[in-house]
């Protein structure tokens, strides 16, 4: 068989050629090895030595009917994500020979449906980016324009889809890790409600933030991830207890007509790129034509969201990130150094630029005499954040947003300006505030072959209303 007869493949496909014996596993796995092999985006840290060896007994069971949801189905997972025996990096010099002693829950949930790990993905240190140039193992490149970034912090996941080193991945999103470089790299990247799925394994950047998604070429894909990853979990008690619907089922059942959108006044400005608004207007329009109900709404306080992210964000990573001493986790220095001196001189080279300046600024926000002044503020006004979510998810169904302000920006562009790198998640880190879901939708390129993103979102535990007006757009005008 070509290789061609390979190239982007979906899951059904997948599932359909090992069914039809068109192609093996093994020789599905193979394809996908030798095109990481050849990777000149930097999109993986590292392989899993055994995926040949999954492959074939993956065959076998496929050549004994015991077919599990993705048996042989080949995924690339975030090296913020613990595989039990594989290396675990974070990107960070800090972690950058560690051994996971255990397996995340999510991809745990996908081993024992059958899928096969072929590798960790490149990302940003600790998930902490919005373009991949902040990893120990160097920047990822966009595969549309190799002058570019793919975003972050999932950057190497969405390449390794989008350059077809892998059908899917498992990325997480903190702000719009996630969602962003999906969009800046064409695909479907979803942000599940906060406890739709479990954290456990998952290295914390910001606890109550974080949460784990897919990466996929379609909606369908990325329903067939969230319906294995879903769901309580014994070992982190903020998973939710809620039922896991059947989103493959509504995919097929559910009438998107039915469904009431929402334009937020607030995410529609003059600063928008020319060929994202026109993106949005031609959504709109086709909605309209559908005589799907679209209005406008307004949420007021979403102007703070950025403002509060990064008070409580580098809040809570401070405190994560302390456990990183040398002596428990990670990066060693001489022995002959008194601890205090050790500790200084581990976390000084172990940890990047942008870890250090946000550790530093959480430090600074959690010290006596500011607690009161910003983090209390900040949890302040998450709390309103949500309530304006609340109400308007009372009127409608889905909100449709930009996802990014622009395509993706240049190397090196922003890496000297923090503060333009963090305006790259002003449309996306309001969701992660709220702990609502949120879903990127590919929507053609620009006039430089650059991929549009457009983002719907909502309400907390409402996936499935994503999944079924996302896959309506993306089989009708996309």
């Amino acid at each position: 068989m070509t290789d061609n007869k390979f190239s982007n493949l979906n899951i059904d496909q997948i599932l359909a050629g090992f069914k039809n014996k068109t192609f093996s596993s093994f020789e599905l796995a193979s394809y996908y090895l030798a095109r990481i092999k050849n990777d000149k985006l930097n999109a993986f840290i590292s392989v899993n030595e055994h995926v040949l060896e999954e492959a074939k007994q993956a065959d076998q069971k496929i050549a004994q009917g015991e077919m599990a949801l993705l048996t042989g189905v080949p995924i690339a997972i975030k090296d913020i994500l613990l595989v039990k025996g594989q290396r675990a990096t974070g990107a960070s010099k800090m972690l950058a020979n560690y051994i996971a002693p255990y397996t995340a829950t999510a991809v745990k949930r996908l081993e024992d449906q059958g899928a096969i790990i072929l590798g960790k993905t490149n990302c940003d240190e600790f998930a902490m980016g919005s373009s991949n140039e902040n990893s120990a193992f160097g920047p990822v490149l966009n595969p549309h324009d190799i002058t570019r970034v793919p975003g972050g912090s999932s950057g190497g996941s969405a390449v390794a889809v989008a350059a077809d080193l892998a059908p899917i991945a498992l990325g997480t999103d903190t702000a719009g890790s996630s969602r962003q470089p999906a969009s800046f790299c064409g695909l479907v990247g979803l942000k599940p409600s906060y406890g739709r799925v479990s954290r456990y394994g998952s290295m914390a950047m910001a606890s109550s933030l974080d949460q784990i998604g897919p990466m996929a070429k379609s909606v369908k894909d990325a329903a067939y991830l969230l319906q294995v990853i879903a769901g309580k979990d014994k070992y982190d008690l903020s998973a939710s207890y809620n039922t896991v619907p059947d989103y493959l089922n509504l995919l097929k059942t559910q009438d998107p007509h039915k469904l009431k959108v929402g334009l937020p006044k607030e995410y529609f400005s003059d600063a928008l790129a020319p060929s994202i608004k026109q993106a949005l207007d031609k959504t709109i329009d086709f909605l309209h034509e559908q005589n799907i109900v679209v209005e406008k709404v307004s949420l007021p306080y979403t102007e703070y969201a950025l403002a509060t992210y990064y008070i409580l964000m580098p809040a809570e990573l401070s405190s994560n990130l302390a456990r990183f001493d040398g002596l428990r986790f990670g990066h060693h220095e001489s022995n002959d150094l008194n601890l205090d001196d050790w500790y200084k001189k581990v976390r000084a080279t172990g940890f990047s630029a942008e870890s250090k300046r946000r550790i530093m600024l959480g430090t600074y926000i959690l010290s006596a005499g500011y607690y009161d002044a910003y983090y209390k503020q900040a949890q302040k006004l998450r709390t309103v954040i949500k309530q304006d979510f609340q109400k308007v998810f009372t009127k409608v169904d889905v909100l449709l947003t930009p996802t990014t302000p622009t395509t993706a920006f240049k190397l090196d562009e922003k890496l000297s300006d923090p503060l333009s790198m963090y305006l790259a998640d002003i449309f996306t880190v309001s969701a992660n505030i709220a702990g609502i879901c949120g879903l990127n939708l590919p929507m053609g390129v620009d006039e430089n072959k650059l991929p549009i993103g457009i983002q719907l979102l909502a309400d907390a535990f409402q996936e499935e209303k994503l999944f079924v007006l996302g896959n309506f757009i993306e089989q009708n005008i996309i």
